[in-house]
């Protein structure tokens, strides 16, 4: 299984990809009505998820009969299918996963989209020669990092919704594997994967398919919810289709899986037609897309390099679908004709001999049957327009005979029963030809190996996020290691504390790819003040890392899963790694923790990383007008404001690199008094988070988390440490 998954690597990242020769259309398809109205609509590809891990597991879906059903209705219409596969998935989950995904490469899928990087690994092992592509849930939004994807061995990444036109084009010119982005449909206010809001708060995760979408609530600033600064416009970038298609852009996304059959139709024939046609909407295709589903009209933003108050937007309650048009548009994909395949037919009748029939499709199938011989007419022959009358007859079939020719001899009969026996055994060959499953290898599942959980207690490690709360006072209690944004290590002095702790350089979870040279001249620039150890939260900082004299460590931000992905991450070359905090103690106690594991046992857990920078859109900021969004905020918001929803509870919004926000829990997870609980569960490293704490506070909490008696904050949570995440 090794040497599969090794193969598939290889030939994957040997070759550069090419402009693609068209750009595909991928339609959601949430159930078996909406897969028929996008496949009646022109979509060249839909994404669909059966069983309990993709990321919409409220949406319809399909049992393992009807996937294997529409897997062959799609490709007989010269439809592709991608399954998504793309959520976080426990140990328990994994083998029921894995067997999922045999099924659906034996039904011949056409490609799986993942997020969890033990999925990743274990989908290679056991099904190596079915194409896998890079969820926007990986969080990709950089060329390095599109790179490392390639390298792994996947074949498409699907971009992060928030980059501009000049970094997707960037991408498309110099990335070794296809293209994938969101063109039309709803935004998430995070960074897809990187949303922690749903899980925290209501226990329903959106990296496991359960997105309660908290965000489209209201929320407020100076203590009134009182707007809803978190729900964003749906995107509509149907103007620049002939520009992404000129850009490379292999595929182009249609959000919503969770919409009616209707919407579908309606959005996936629009941008059908744009590409087909190269050209942009008209007025009246605008006008259409919006009466088919918006929030307060749509957005351009991000695809413009834009960001602002005039992106966000919301959807009344009582908003009514258009029915009476889309009971025309249901009319229309229901009879199921507007996706005909076209054959060429070629049909000798030659007496005393077999009849020949043969069909050939423009993709290359191509079957010859025989019929009977035929007889000589007795009274009146049959002639070449007859015949050519019976073979077209192709009603309640996905064909059409877009040529058909005749070469018969005269003076024969042959009867309407032997040419229709003639026309459906070619029907029926070239449809198993075209719906064929390729052959592929299969092979068994494998466990990750058993490592026994040490007994011993997990060192305390301290996350910085503002420089003055490093002091001599923190150091003097000896955590084991100190992460400290990379930005900010240029404004401390850390050689009094050098050989006390561990100082680690925490790369930024979002940033671009014309950010990577300065971050790369930090990361060096503190390997020379002391620093021993990158912690890493995205696939695209492994190249930043690499050549550095320091260790590896995986941050929260990897969203480590499973045993897998423990794994997965130790082959990359990580020395150890933070697991998800969506994990309960007993999910934790049962990792096989092949690498040292870390778990976040204090703070203010991080529920947004957003684009869109809150403070700036609240109050306004000359930084966030003049400045590029890839250079460091330096202050100008230093009174990060509180968000509050409509409860009461203020979640504190803090700066992040780029003039991003990063939207922090109101209530500070707290397990100080719980210690006999985290330190069984075989950790080597146990992470108290300091967001706003002042300096004193961050050494009180660290000496109680050593065991002193000191009183707990206030407005204290247990997480999901005991209950999990849905």
């Amino acid at each position: 299984m090794r040497s599969a998954s090794s193969s598939a690597r290889s030939s994957s990242s040997s070759s550069r990809k090419s402009k693609p020769l068209t750009t595909e259309l991928l339609a959601p398809a949430g159930g078996q009505e909406a897969l028929v109205a996008a496949v009646q609509s022109g979509a060249d590809a839909v994404y669909m998820g059966f069983g309990a891990f993709n990321a919409r597991r409220s949406a319809r879906n399909f049992s393992d009969e009807e996937f294997r059903a529409a897997v062959s209705y799609c490709h007989l219409r010269g439809v592709k299918v991608y399954l998504t596969l793309n959520t976080l998935v426990t140990d328990r989950e994994l083998p029921a996963l894995a067997a999922e995904a045999r099924t659906a490469s034996e039904c011949g899928v056409d490609a799986i989209l993942v997020q969890d990087w033990g999925v990743l690994a274990t989908l290679q092992k056991i099904i190596p020669d079915v194409p896998l592509h890079a969820s926007t849930q990986m969080s990709l939004h950089t060329l390095s990092g599109i790179q490392e994807a390639a390298r792994l061995g996947m074949t498409r990444a699907v971009l992060a919704r928030e980059l501009s036109r000049g970094e997707i084009s960037e991408i498309c010119a110099n990335s070794p594997i296809e293209i994938e982005t969101f063109v039309h449909g709803a935004l998430c206010m995070c960074y897809s994967g990187q949303c922690e809001m749903s899980a925290v708060i209501g226990r329903r995760s959106g990296n496991r398919g359960a997105c309660a979408q908290p965000c489209r609530l209201p929320y407020g600033f100076s203590g009134r919810a009182d707007g809803h600064p978190l729900s964003l416009k749906d995107a509509n970038l149907a103007p620049f289709v002939p520009e992404m298609m000129d850009l490379g852009v292999a595929c182009l996304k249609i959000e919503g899986r969770m919409k009616r059959p209707e919407y579908v139709a309606a959005v996936t024939g629009i941008y059908a037609a744009l590409l087909r046609e190269h050209r942009t909407p008209t007025k009246d295709e605008q006008k259409k897309l919006a009466l088919a589903f918006s929030r307060d009209g749509f957005t351009e933003g991000y695809y413009r390099g834009a960001r602002g108050r005039e992106m966000f937007g919301t959807r009344p309650e009582n908003a009514r679908w258009p029915e009476d048009w889309f009971n025309e548009i249901r009319t229309r994909y229901e009879k199921e004709n507007l996706r005909l395949v076209p054959r060429t037919l070629e049909c000798t009748i030659r007496a005393g001999q077999p009849m020949h029939l043969t069909a050939e499709d423009a993709d290359g199938h191509a079957v010859t049957v025989t019929g009977a011989v035929p007889e000589a007419a007795r009274s009146r022959a049959v002639t070449a327009e007859e015949v050519e009358t019976r073979l077209r007859k192709t009603g309640g079939t996905a064909f059409s005979a877009a040529q058909c020719a005749v070469a018969l001899d005269g003076g024969l009969a042959v009867s309407a029963g032997a040419l229709n026996a003639l026309r459906r055994e070619a029907l029926a060959q070239m449809e198993a030809q075209r719906t064929a499953v390729p052959k592929r290898r299969v092979f068994d599942f494998v466990p990750p190996t058993i490592v026994k959980n040490s007994a011993d207690k997990p060192l305390l490690t301290v996350s910085l996020h503002r420089a003055e709360q490093l002091s001599e006072e923190l150091i003097a209690l000896s955590p084991a290691r100190v992460y400290v944004p990379v930005e900010l290590l240029p404004q401390l002095d850390l050689s009094p504390h050098l050989g006390r702790t561990e100082f680690f350089a925490v790369l930024p979870r979002i940033y671009r790819t014309q950010d990577e040279p300065i971050l790369r001249a930090l990361l060096e620039d503190a390997a020379k003040k002391g620093v021993t150890g990158v912690s890493i939260g995205n696939l695209g900082h492994l190249p930043l890392a690499r050549g550095l004299d320091c260790k590896l460590h995986g941050g929260w931000p990897l969203n480590v899963y499973n045993s897998a992905a423990l794994a997965f991450w130790k082959e990359q070359g990580l020395s150890s790694a933070c697991v998800s905090f969506e994990l309960r103690d007993a999910q934790i106690r049962d990792l096989s923790k092949c690498l040292p594991c870390e778990a976040i046992v204090y703070g203010r857990l991080p529920l947004m990383l957003t684009e869109n920078c809150l403070n700036a859109n609240a109050f306004g900021c000359r930084y966030f007008t003049e400045r590029p969004a890839s250079v460091p905020c330096d202050g100008a918001c230093a009174s990060a404001p509180e968000l509050t929803d409509r409860r009461g509870e203020h979640f504190p919004v803090l700066r992040a690199w780029g003039c991003r926000s990063e939207i922090e829990n109101g209530k500070i997870l707290y397990l100080a008094d719980k210690s006999k609980d985290w330190q069984t569960l075989g950790l080597r490293f146990a992470q108290l988070r300091f967001t706003t704490e002042s300096a004193s506070e961050c050494v009180r909490v660290l000496r109680a988390y050593q065991g002193e008696t000191v009183e707990a904050p206030e407005n204290i949570t247990r997480g999901l440490f005991y209950r999990g995440a849905e």
